[in-house]
């Protein structure tokens, strides 16, 4: 239960991290932070950015910092992954090799 929760909140983190810049992107695009659609994701990021804190405050009630926070390494394969995919963004394959380093790093704390 644990590790699912922590999961989660990286996923938290990472939907966050994207709608920060589905938020920048439409403020550039209207010319104004203040536009309807740039504050509808900067609102929606923050929103997630909130549950996910409560969500994370919960789980550091229940079990010790060092054995969850590796779980937040998740998020830098998830938010590259989905830059990919929405933003058309392109990476080197030294970078996907780092982050396949980092989660086999996550796959060997959580078995430990």
């Amino acid at each position: 239960m644990i590790n699912v929760v922590a999961f989660i909140c990286s996923l938290g983190i990472a939907t966050g991290q994207i709608f920060f810049k589905l938020s920048a992107n439409a403020a550039k695009t209207a010319g104004s932070f203040f536009a309807t659609p740039a504050l509808i994701w900067l609102f929606s990021a923050i929103t997630i950015y909130g549950c996910t804190t409560l969500a994370w405050v919960w789980l550091l009630q229940h079990t010790g910092l060092a054995r969850v926070y590796p779980f937040m390494a998740t998020s830098f394969a998830v938010i590259p992954i989905v830059s990919y995919f929405v933003f058309k963004e392109r990476f080197t394959d030294n970078y996907f090799l780092g982050l396949g380093l980092i989660l086999l790093g996550l796959i060997v704390i959580t078995r430990a």
